[in-house]
């Protein structure tokens, strides 16, 4: 059963791309062990196509119907997702409120390092990913996916008390959009390894579910139509700056 089944419409918004993502992709398709990031995870800001991508959900939302446009944002305090939000919120007279629950997975010793990194200089952390799987292997210092949906579970339980019938949109990250369809469709592991196997979240990309019988349904999944002017390849980040 979903969560949230009171909330009439929820969306969610993938950041547009960062300079992490750029410098993860150049890392991973150069063979190196490290991505080459200065800033923290939490302050790394957007690249110039990733402003693009922003803007470009602003003006899928600004073309909404009365009825249709979300009543509320909320954002994750990371700087490439504020910047998005505020992007794509301009004129739009949303409001918007910041919530760390929605903050990207925290990668403890894995932060930074390429899938050659890890298997380099953390096999023994390799082999535990490995066999544990990404829902719930904790790397030290970090979280699993099963620790980002307590967050989830959180924060969706208080917009279903304090906004029922409310119409949501979330800023987040690549993890955020997949754990939400777990928790909302009532997915199991198997389902939701399939879809994040086979699915990388595009930047600025849109998933939403509305409301019907009392529950939450699927209408849109990395959804991407309203970025065609800000086409780029998509690249699994595999969680690095997501």
């Amino acid at each position: 059963m979903s969560a949230v089944g009171d909330l009439g419409w929820l969306g969610v918004v993938r950041h547009g791309q960062s300079t992490g993502n750029v410098q993860a992709q150049l890392a991973e398709q150069a063979g190196l062990d490290v991505i080459d990031i200065a800033e923290r995870d939490a302050d790394v800001p957007l690249s110039d196509l990733g402003r693009v991508q922003a803007r470009a959900v602003g003006k899928w939302l600004g073309e909404l119907g009365e009825g249709e446009r979300p009543d509320l944002a909320v954002v994750s305090p990371y700087r490439r997702t504020v910047q998005t939000a505020e992007l794509a919120l301009a004129g739009t007279g949303i409001d918007a409120v910041f919530d760390e629950r929605l903050r990207d997975r925290e990668l403890g010793v894995l932060d930074l390092l390429t899938r050659k990194g890890v298997q380099a200089r953390l096999p023994e952390e390799a082999e535990r990913r490995r066999h544990l799987g990404k829902l719930y292997y904790r790397p030290p210092g970090g979280e699993s996916w099963a620790d980002v949906l307590l967050r989830l579970r959180s924060l969706l339980g208080d917009l279903r008390t304090q906004r029922p019938g409310g119409r949501v949109v979330l800023f987040g990250h690549e993890a955020i959009v997949l754990l939400l369809r777990y928790q909302i469709e009532g997915l199991d592991e198997e389902e939701l390894m399939a879809i994040a196997g086979a699915t990388a979240i595009a930047n600025g990309s849109v998933t939403s579910w509305h409301a019907e019988d009392g529950r939450l349904r699927l209408e849109r999944f990395n959804a991407t139509d309203h970025l065609r002017e800000a086409e780029a390849p998509v690249t699994r980040q595999e969680d690095v700056h997501g």
